[in-house]
């Protein structure tokens, strides 16, 4: 799960250092594509956001959490299967 958040986040950090904002189809699908891998990263740091502001209850970043931490582990076994076949 750790590596799977790790390479999230890694991926998250690159689109947005290096990609601009999504305007174009082209843009929009890479973004899409990108956020496959990224999703985990963005969706805690946005929940993460939204509930030190207040914006959403304790259940609803909970939720995205477990989520997030879901998603983080099935990136994380894909990549494992991917080294062992390797």
């Amino acid at each position: 799960m750790t590596g799977g958040f790790a390479v999230a986040g890694i991926v998250a950090n690159l689109y947005r250092l290096l990609a601009p904002k999504p305007n174009t189809g082209g843009t929009k699908f890479a973004y899409y594509a990108v956020m496959v891998v990224a999703g985990p990263s963005v969706l805690f740091d946005n929940a993460a956001r939204s509930w030190r502001n207040k914006g959403c209850s304790a259940v609803a970043f909970w939720l995205a959490a477990a989520l997030s931490a879901y998603w983080s582990f099935i990136i994380g076994l894909f990549g494992l299967s991917v080294a062992l076949a390797i």
